[in-house]
């Protein structure tokens, strides 16, 4: 191996396992190590557990609310990709081997629309998000409030998922809906 390139895995290991000790002791929960590159997690860490995922560069971890354990739970060999943001109020769970694309966003909750109102002084409306073990979701997906996306379901790139996605199922598009099963052929104009 380049000697250039040890030395520049050496150094993102040793800022990932400073990440580790850091969070750890601002309170996260961490049952392996979780390879972290430049993350961000402002506030509310014991809300969080890690379970050996790998979060790359820019992934924010917004958990809010009141303190709750376990709000925000990744599961192990889960790859959380550039730039996504898991943002949580009540409960965001994401299982085992899951894959995220870039700049997702992901939230359990969102703010009511009472007339004569502002926005920021609107109560939130909490919900439970859960991608189940071996989903997989494109780059800038959005999934909202009280969706599940099921095992090995896949989830097409730019989709905005706002209802549950069964267990092996691809979807796509805005709102997201079943364009076929994992496994099927997909169509093909002409055939």
């Amino acid at each position: 191996m380049n000697p250039v390139h040890l030395i520049h895995r050496f150094g993102m290991g040793t800022a990932s396992r400073c990440r580790n000790l850091y969070y750890r002791s601002l309170g996260v929960k961490m049952h392996q190590y979780c390879w972290m590159r430049q993350i961000e997690i402002p506030r509310n860490w014991s809300d969080i557990t890690l379970e050996g995922c790998a979060l790359d560069r820019g992934v924010t971890i917004l958990p809010g609310g009141p303190p709750k354990k376990d709000k925000i739970r990744i599961g192990e060999h889960t790859y959380i990709n550039r730039n996504t943001i898991l943002d949580a109020c009540n409960k965001l769970w994401i299982g085992k081997r899951v894959m995220i694309g870039p700049m997702c966003f992901i939230t359990d909750s969102d703010h009511t629309i009472v007339e004569g109102k502002d926005v920021k002084s609107q109560p939130m409306q909490l919900g439970e998000t859960i991608i189940e073990d071996g989903a997989w979701l494109g780059a800038g997906v959005v999934v909202l409030r009280n969706v599940r996306i099921g095992k090995l379901a896949a989830v097409g790139a730019g989709a905005v998922v706002t209802k549950d996605v069964p267990a092996g199922a691809v979807v796509a598009g805005v709102p997201a809906r079943v364009v076929r099963m994992v496994g099927e052929r997909p169509e093909v104009a002409g055939e």
